[in-house]
């Protein structure tokens, strides 16, 4: 199945889809030294978190989704080295809006989870 959204993201930044299918991706991000915070390598949630929302951006997979809002928690720290691997499950929509579950792994670590809301607008947002 070929990506049709999300077309020009940075994809050392925010992950490289293994796997789409209907409703689903799996992602995998190599966390960088690029990406930490200090001298200990603790990656900054918002890499974990593009991650995940590129993940779920491509379950939805519609040249015009947007993300509406997220809850999220995270779950362990995450260090630079680390692999992480992203998986996105769209639920069904309803409208325009559609719910997508994340997971974000380190190995068999869960390191992140949230449910994302997710919207498919008719034209481009910055299109008037």
């Amino acid at each position: 199945m070929d990506i049709i959204t999300h077309k020009m993201i940075d994809k050392e930044l925010c992950g490289r889809p293994l796997l789409i299918d209907d409703n689903y991706s799996k992602v995998e991000m190599k966390t960088s030294q690029r990406m930490a915070v200090d001298v200990t390598g603790l990656v900054h949630g918002g890499f974990i978190f593009g991650l995940a929302d590129y993940s779920a951006m491509i379950a939805v997979n519609h040249p015009n989704v947007v993300l509406g809002a997220a809850e999220v928690k995270f779950l362990k720290p995450v260090k630079s080295g680390d692999v992480l691997v992203a998986e996105a499950r769209a639920g069904e929509k309803e409208g325009k809006r559609q719910s997508v579950a994340v997971v974000v792994k380190n190995g068999d670590t869960e390191v992140f989870k949230g449910m994302f809301i997710c919207f498919t607008l008719d034209k481009h947002v910055l299109i008037n």
